[in-house]
């Protein structure tokens, strides 16, 4: 006897709280729960060096940086999702009792083999419906380079950045990012084939 898929549902509310028992992380997309893969440390390196150069350049300030084990709550027409990013920085903080935030300013999240389809495609595409986004960056782990979404007056820009010597502007929240800092102590190198994210 074969058995059957789970079709439920999860309810939000019961998600937001088994999240926060979890051992593992879930993305939510609309009830349905996405387990998280683990990262190479090139990819820790990389979201850990843009914590520190976008949190030191904020403190004091209105904006903070947050890690990835904070939530994006995105409201689309028809559902709700749930997504970690590698970075988030917020201008507007949700309660500090949430597990979520509802307004980044900034969204950054640094690409692999396993993880660049849903970060180009479906995230990018959720993530640019966020009315308080300024830019969404998309960080190679191969090479020097971001992919940044600026938002303009026209709608978003596709700005792409190559080289160490390269900076980010970020003017929605007054700071800059090098690529110097981005990618201290990154050894470039193809990511090897295997299962591994």
């Amino acid at each position: 006897m074969s058995t059957a898929p789970n079709l439920d549902l999860t309810s939000i509310e019961n998600y937001l709280a088994g999240e926060l028992a979890s051992p593992v992380k879930h993305e939510y997309l609309g009830g349905v729960l996405y387990a998280m893969a683990g990262a190479r440390n090139t990819h820790n390196r990389i979201a850990s060096n843009a914590l520190i150069a976008l949190g030191s350049r904020l403190r004091g300030g209105a904006c903070e940086a947050f890690n990835s084990d904070t939530k994006i709550r995105i409201r689309l027409p028809h559902h709700i999702r749930f997504y970690y990013p590698d970075l988030s920085v917020v201008c507007r903080p949700g309660p500090p009792h949430g597990s979520f935030q509802d307004e980044p300013a900034v969204v950054v999240e640094v690409l692999s083999r396993a993880t660049r389809r849903v970060d180009e495609g479906e995230k990018k595409d959720a993530y640019l419906t966020i009315p308080s986004l300024e830019v969404y960056l998309l960080v190679e782990q191969d090479l020097p380079a971001v992919v940044a979404f600026h938002r303009t007056e026209q709608g978003f820009v596709r700005d792409v950045y190559r080289s160490l010597e390269e900076i980010v502007p970020l003017p929605g929240i007054g700071i800059e990012l090098p690529l110097s800092e981005l990618y201290e102590r990154v050894e470039f190198a193809p990511e090897p084939e295997g299962t591994e994210p």
